[in-house]
């Protein structure tokens, strides 16, 4: 494809462009282009990297041609932008003929049940007849085959040739995170949804934003006509009032505390899952039951249906998809541990995320919660002493210990969340090694007790001084008890 038809799709986010020529791949890596025929590099600006300090060993591997934000005294042909990331969307989509148009896309956003929401509206969806797609945190799917995957939402390549994928394997429609970030950097620009959901907004994410006001303004700003055709907002959430006063597109509301078209009465939470009546538009009045467990995934079913609604699908397909969910990938995943004490594993890396995990397990734990938790380096230092002090408070006994430290020291960061829980009283020990942390807190599971491991859900490494080292706690429990049991 010509580099000027490509040119042709980026509308006001061309610039200018000098020089023409065939593009067969594209990447915003320099390194890929030893490999690449005829490849055009996107030199995308970002927080540590500027993408044009790289175009030169781009063009020198064999990049053709460049996208950028200001020409460089580089002899390829070059396209000048607003935005490289909005353009590598728009240009991706054209490169890929428009997978995008040809199936239905259903995004999830909010700070908490993203993961959790698209899951159970992929399930939805397939009960209704649909073949679906997964785009999210814990990779991409196809039916049940997984495709591994880096970001929440894909940056625009990866995405687009997903999409392609998809369409090519018969996807009509794909349920899908959007993150944040995905928003911000515009990694969707140009890409419209049948759906988006709004779940909650809690504290995450302040070293991108800076502040709650800014980074709620990026949620926002996705429940836009030229983002979604419809919309469906938790409005027990505080934020939501925000949204629905300037809302243009059809939308519906779920909840539980306040009025919502769509909300849950008469709820019975247990080990085991969670039931509820469904209450739909003043109207319909059906039984739902979760072997999923939690408050929080009542709303995440709620949040579901409301999807599943907006696509047409029948209450009672909607029921029987969502009963039929029995985990979801590091999302409050009961370890099979085969222990008098339960392991759970949970991804809540933030605050509120923290606390709903600590006081779901509180209210059928018959003996104590055991907390062990870190916190991210190079992230949202804020929010460290907070999570500190909600272990502190809700469990019986924390152990606090590494996450992913990444550049940081990890010990100061563990730090920062003893100064959140010592004013609690909370008993507490701090173990830095997180392999020793887990087998710590097995070797103190009692009969009736409830471990959480929190913060790595479904990841399967940690990131320490910017390398990636293997560590699934699934199998690490695995080998631990074994290792305990000999």
């Amino acid at each position: 494809m010509l580099l000027s038809v490509l040119a042709q799709a980026l509308g006001d986010e061309l610039l200018e462009i000098r020089g023409d020529c065939e593009i067969a791949a594209m990447s915003m890596d320099n390194r890929k282009f030893k490999n690449l025929d005829r490849g055009l590099f996107f030199c995308v600006p970002g927080a540590r990297f500027d993408g044009h300090n790289f175009a030169a060993q781009a063009v020198e591997n064999g990049a053709a041609a460049l996208v950028v934000t200001h020409f460089l005294d580089l002899p390829v042909p070059q396209v000048k932008v607003r935005n490289v990331r909005a353009a590598m969307s728009l240009m991706a989509a054209e490169f890929f003929g428009h997978p995008e148009r040809e199936m239905k896309l259903l995004g999830v956003t909010g700070t908490k049940g993203k993961t959790t929401t698209s899951y159970l509206v992929k399930a939805i969806l397939e009960e209704a007849g649909y073949k679906v797609g997964l785009i999210g945190t814990t990779g991409n799917m196809i039916g049940q085959e997984y495709i591994k995957s880096e970001f929440t939402t894909p940056e625009p390549i990866d995405f687009f040739t997903t999409l392609r994928h998809m369409r090519d394997e018969g996807v009509n429609a794909v349920s899908m995170e959007v993150s944040a970030h995905a928003i911000e950097m515009g990694r969707l620009a140009g890409v419209h949804f049948e759906a988006g959901c709004y779940t909650n907004l809690s504290q995450d994410h302040l070293d991108l934003f800076g502040t709650m006001d800014k980074y709620f303004e990026c949620k926002k700003s996705f429940f836009r006509p030229e983002w979604i055709s419809n919309a469906a907002i938790n409005v027990d959430d505080d934020t939501s009032k925000n949204i629905l006063k300037d809302i243009t597109v059809p939308h519906s509301t779920f909840g539980i505390c306040n009025n919502a078209d769509i909300f849950a009465r008469d709820i019975e939470i247990t080990e085991n899952g969670v039931s509820f009546i469904m209450k739909l538009f003043d109207v319909n009045e059906i039984p739902v039951k979760l072997q999923l467990t939690g408050m929080f995934n009542v709303y995440n079913a709620l949040a579901a249906a409301a999807m599943g609604l907006i696509m047409g699908i029948a209450p009672e397909t909607i029921t029987a998809a969502l009963a039929k969910v029995k985990s979801v990938p590091g999302r409050a995943e009961v370890l099979d541990t085969h222990t008098p004490y339960k392991v759970i594993l949970d991804y809540s890396h933030s605050p509120d995320a923290l606390e709903n995990i600590l006081t779901t397990v509180r209210q059928f734990a018959r003996g104590r919660v055991i907390s062990l938790f870190g916190c991210g380096g190079d992230r949202d230092h804020l929010k460290r002493p907070i999570m500190g002090e909600i272990s502190g408070r809700l469990a019986d006994f924390s152990i606090l210990t590494s996450d992913n430290p990444r550049t940081e020291n990890p010990m100061d960061i563990l730090a920062s969340i003893e100064e959140g829980i010592k004013p609690t009283g909370g008993k507490y020990v701090v173990i830095e090694n997180r392999r020793e942390a887990i087998k710590y807190a097995l070797q103190m599971g009692r009969d009736g007790d409830i471990i959480v491991l929190a913060g790595k859900g479904h990841e399967t490494y940690q990131e320490i001084m910017g390398v990636k080292r293997p560590f699934d706690e699934k199998v690490v429990v695995a080998e631990l008890l074994e290792e305990i049991g000999d």
